[in-house]
């Protein structure tokens, strides 16, 4: 079995061995066994069921959450030579039926479902009656009714214990807590399982968190070393996202919006873009995001607090999949603190459920106001003990300082008190300090015994106190009324003098340049033609086979090959990444680059263009925009479209971006005759359409297929 494991993950993934607890995960699970796996987000939680699927008699079933994303994951599989489906909406009934017949076959190792597709009857009875090897359950933490990501069709998924009691089930997520865990455990009868839990560090990561300040200047700040680099940018808002893509697009930052707001076609439009293209930046909410396996994200960038630890560790884990360098930077300010907790007060649910949701962000603020190693307090949050600071995040790096913040602290809960518990940071400030303005006066606050009280401290600095007497929960902020503080029972002891208070010191001079993530400074200068080269091949072949670069090779595959230099294809065998079908594939071609020759990408046969074609219509792309990305006429591309039309691949509603009802008008001219199928010249002599001519091709050849005049 050992052999056999290591054989496969050399030959088919090219890589010499194994991480972690992959290996003891994998013999597990080949052997028939269950298993839970905790494994970071680019630990390689997907060879843990892919090698056991090809180890392993008949089909491995993956239950995954976006039917977005399997036609990627599937033609990454299929470019290792891994023969894989995904079984959705986006199929019309001839690609089912040929799915369905390939799956009787034992055609298919892996075949990927949505939870909604697998739970069906008819489904689940079809796949009774197949040799069912495997279930793998991805993402998992969806079955947890208390997390950020909770689908209420996992819970359904206990069945499969039920249904098919001798095939193994191995549960996969990077983010689940000690309660999460629990939960995935007895809501997919996992009971038995074995649990492999792995570190939750991402020791490439390095993480900051600025106190909001012209964020949109910071944020520019932040990206000016990133240039080039893809990303992804956090906002709370559908507004914000769109706001912040205009901004960075205008200045230079190619960026592309997405959230629930925006039209189908055009979201999975930019995401599909987003994954293909190089050096992109989405502008998202965290609609976007679960499943995108993008390896080379160098950066991801949180414009708002999220709502806790755990999506803030799994957006963040994004980055640098790849194990290369990556950033994780957040901009946080007090009126994050004001707006998640009036979302969290008007939310749905009873008090359990909002105890447990205002803990979550409890946690979330402590990490911001962190003054010791950020990542010791991420990883205890999951209950994880890294003994020494890790010295690559802002905290380490700048050595922040603390300060003995408690007769301030008394000061500033005084104020809220003596004022009557009804006002905002700003006017508490001007009472501290003492001004002289119409408010306090029409108030009387001026003769209050703490107006002036606070002279000895700037305004930035007690606001950065009340902010973070906020975030520790001294204080509460009224969001029924108009966002005053009020005292909450934890300021007691401090009020009285029984309990000294420590607060981070806010930086002052500016920080210390940390260690850079860019993908151009991996590259040495001498490197950087040769790179580009390489980055250059790689994008012709994706656009060639229609799969996003990384699936031909990863980043830090082609960095190995810039520094290992390889002379011939044993040496391009040796590199980690490079399996025997990519050897066979695309290695001579990256040695001809390598060895400083103009080497061309092997010219693929028109049914490699129609396979680009048929992946591009399906994920929403119209056929201007499919132009451009193959780079011919838009002429051409309806020809090629009414050619896999006629042939089954693709049907009218994927292929045409028009409203169905002129679709219908151009069907019933055609069919208004006896006999054949009028010419398209003909037809537009009799009704003249304003449509393209390659439109009425595209609807005369699904006629043809439909009424058999092929």
């Amino acid at each position: 079995m050992l052999k056999q494991a290591q054989d496969t993950l050399k030959h088919i993934f090219g890589y010499d061995s194994f991480r972690g607890q992959q290996l003891a995960i994998i013999e597990h699970v080949t052997q028939g066994g269950d298993a839970l796996v905790l494994m970071p987000t680019g630990g390689g939680k997907s060879l843990c069921y892919q090698i056991p699927a090809l180890l392993r008699d008949g089909v491995t079933v993956v239950v995954s959450p976006l039917i977005a994303l399997m036609q990627d994951q599937v033609s990454a599989l299929e470019e290792l030579g891994i023969t894989a489906a995904a079984l959705n909406s986006s199929l019309d009934h001839e690609q089912q039926r040929q799915i369905a017949n390939r799956l009787r076959q034992g055609d298919i190792k892996l075949l990927y479902l949505a939870p909604e597709r697998l739970l069906q009857p008819r489904m689940l009875a079809f796949l009774q009656q197949l040799k069912v090897g495997l279930f793998a359950i991805d993402e998992a933490h969806c079955v947890s009714q208390w997390g950020h990501d909770f689908r209420p069709e996992y819970l359904a998924l206990s069945q499969l214990a039920e249904l098919f009691p001798d095939v193994p089930r191995i549960a996969l997520t990077a983010t689940a807590d000690g309660r999460t865990q629990q939960e995935i455990i007895e809501r997919l009868h996992l009971q038995q399982a074995k649990q492999f839990l792995s570190s939750f560090d991402r020791p490439n990561i390095y993480y900051q968190i600025v106190t909001k300040d012209n964020p949109r200047q910071q944020l520019l700040n932040f990206l000016a070393p990133h240039k080039g680099d893809a990303g992804i940018v956090y906002c709370m808002s559908r507004k914000k996202v769109e706001e912040y893509a205009q901004y960075l697009s205008e200045r230079g930052y190619p960026a592309l919006p997405y959230h629930a707001g925006l039209d189908n076609q055009l979201r999975a439009f930019n995401q599909q873009r987003f994954l293909n293209e190089e050096g992109l930046i989405m502008v998202a909410t965290i609609a976007f995001g679960m499943g995108i396996d993008k390896p080379n994200v160098r950066f991801v960038a949180h414009m708002d607090l999220p709502k806790s630890l755990e999506a803030y560790y799994q957006e963040t884990g994004r980055a640098g999949r790849d194990g290369l360098p990556a950033q994780a930077w957040m901009a946080y300010g007090l009126q994050d603190i004001v707006w998640l907790k009036k979302m969290l007060t008007e939310s749905e649910g009873d008090e359990q459920h909002k105890r447990v949701e205002q803990h979550k962000l409890d946690s979330m603020l402590a990490l911001c106001e962190e003054a010791r190693c950020r990542r010791q307090a991420l990883l205890g949050y999951f209950d994880e003990v890294l003994k020494q600071p890790c010295g690559h995040c802002d905290n380490c790096v700048d050595k922040v300082q603390t300060w003995d913040a408690t007769e301030a602290a008394r000061k500033a809960l005084s104020t809220i008190y003596r004022t009557g518990q009804s006002y905002g940071v700003g006017y508490l400030v001007d009472v501290l300090l003492g001004r002289d303005n119409e408010r306090i006066q029409n108030n009387g606050h001026q003769r209050l015994s703490v107006y002036g009280l606070g002279k000895g401290i700037d305004e930035n600095e007690w606001r950065t106190l009340f902010r973070q007497l906020i975030a520790r929960g001294y204080v509460d902020v009224d969001i029924e009324g108009f966002n005053g503080l009020r005292l909450s029972e934890k300021c007691r002891d401090l009020l009285k003098g029984q309990e000294q208070l420590l607060l981070r010191k806010e930086q002052v001079s500016p920080r210390k340049p940390q260690q850079t993530s860019s993908a151009s400074q991996l590259v040495r200068a001498h490197e950087r033609d040769m790179w580009e080269n390489l980055r250059a091949l790689r994008k012709q072949l994706a656009q060639e086979h229609a799969v996003p670069p990384y699936v031909i090779f990863p980043d830090s595959t082609l960095l190995e090959m810039l520094r290992s230099q390889p002379q011939d294809m044993s040496d391009m065998a040796a590199i980690s990444g490079v399996g025997a079908r990519k050897l066979e594939r695309y290695g001579d071609v990256f040695l001809k680059v390598l060895q400083g020759q103009t080497a061309q990408a092997p010219t693929h046969n028109v049914s490699d263009l129609n396979h680009e074609l048929v992946t591009l219509a399906r994920s929403g792309m119209t056929p201007s925009q499919m132009a451009q990305q193959l780079n011919c006429s838009e002429k051409s591309i309806y020809s090629l479209m009414a050619q896999v039309i006629a042939a089954g691949q693709l049907s009218l509603e994927q292929a045409l971006d028009l409203p169905w009802e002129i679709v219908e008008q151009i069907q019933d001219a055609f069919l208004d005759g006896d006999g054949e199928l009028p010419s398209v010249s003909q037809l537009q002599k009799m009704h003249n359409f304003s449509v393209d001519e390659g439109v009425l091709h595209c609807v005369r050849a699904a006629l043809k297929l439909e009424f058999g005049q092929i």
